[in-house]
């Protein structure tokens, strides 16, 4: 039999989700087990739980679930939604949390906005007036299209309706750029193991506001997986509420420490942030344009719209070819444009020669 071939090296796998996972978390995964209900186990959630709350600007409990970002979207409807739910819906992922609320049998007031752009404060308060809703629910970083939600200004005008909980969807900028969980009032923010955190995909974190958590209890059917006070009582000890997936519990560990050494997760935004720019000003230079406006842009995700003539399969695949990956569009935008997902531990330096290289395959 022939030798395996060698794994293609890091920093060139710019996809939306999964992103590139560095070696050494990569490394940690190939730990033995332990037992998931020892000593040992308790020693690593209790070392993680103040690094995780950084990640998140939280002093509450940081929930880690055994499941995709998915399953702590359906936590969130069953756990914070009584019996309606208002729903932005600007994009794919938006669009999922609308379908998870009605697959729950919320009645479920859709929020539509064309795709690319984000919700403004003064139209959500409208919606809000207009509509008799217990919940919102809220993508912050919509992945399909690389629009960026101002949660920071749309967070207060959910409060001002005293009954009604905010539900963010917070995949792609948990990590990638600012949230700020206990600041905003965040009622329940989640994000996946796969994107600005840079792990393979297979866990869940997310974080529930005291009301969030006293609401849940009053709520008939939460079910069992996603049952939010038993997730609180788990953590609270140290514990997980299932079988975890272990080997990714070990990447979680090593990945941690890893942000912690980078300078905390303010160091990351920053990189974050840098890396948005470096894709700002190779598009303006080459009037290539975004889809969505100025100052409503993911840190983590640009979404470009091609230049007529070119489809995404044409440029995805050129790029393969040479041994880099980045993500055609997603539903509606699929053929017309690409998405650069520089997130996780992706470097200014490392988007710079995929931006070569794409300008190549644009030529």
């Amino acid at each position: 039999m022939s030798a395996a071939a060698p794994p293609p090296p890091f920093g060139r796998f710019f996809l939306p989700g999964p992103t590139d996972v560095h070696p050494d978390v990569l490394a940690a995964m190939l730990r033995p087990m332990i037992g998931h209900r020892g000593k040992e186990m308790e020693a690593i959630l209790a070392g993680m739980a103040p690094r995780l709350g950084s990640i998140f600007r939280t002093h509450r409990p940081v929930l880690v679930g055994s499941n995709s970002a998915t399953g702590f979207m359906e936590m969130a409807i069953r756990n914070g939604a009584r019996r309606r739910v208002l729903s932005v819906v600007n994009g794919a992922f938006s669009d999922r949390f609308a379908d998870i609320a009605a697959r729950c049998g919320r009645d479920v007031v859709r929020l539509e906005l064309p795709l690319g752009s984000a919700l403004e404060p003064d139209r959500l308060r409208d919606a809000l007036k207009r509509s008799q809703v217990d919940a919102v629910t809220l993508v912050h970083s919509e992945t399909s299209t690389g629009a960026l939600a101002p949660l920071a200004d749309l967070a207060p005008v959910v409060h001002e309706f005293p009954d009604v909980m905010l539900l963010v969807d917070a995949v792609t900028s948990v990590a990638g750029s600012p949230v700020e969980t206990d600041a905003w009032n965040l009622d329940f923010v989640l994000t996946g193991s796969q994107k600005a955190l840079a792990l393979p995909p297979g866990l869940a974190l997310g974080v529930a506001s005291d009301r969030m958590i006293e609401r849940s209890k009053t709520i008939p059917g939460r079910g069992l997986y996603f049952d939010l006070p038993a997730f609180i009582e788990a953590t609270a000890k140290n514990a997980p509420t299932n079988t975890p997936a272990l080997s990714l519990f070990f990447a979680l560990d090593v990945q941690l420490k890893r942000i912690e050494a980078e300078g905390g997760v303010e160091a990351r935004w920053a990189r974050h942030d840098a890396m948005r720019q470096t894709v700002e000003r190779w598009s303006a230079d080459r009037e290539i344009e975004f889809v969505p406006v100025q100052g409503r842009r993911s840190w983590t995700v640009s979404c470009l719209k091609l230049p007529a003539g070119k489809t995404a399969k044409d440029i995805v695949g050129a790029l393969k070819k040479q041994g880099w990956v980045i993500g055609s569009g997603y539903g509606p935008l699929k053929d017309s444009t690409i998405r650069i997902g520089h997130m996780g531990d992706h470097t200014v330096t490392g988007l710079r020669d995929l931006l070569k290289v794409l300008e190549g395959a644009l030529a």
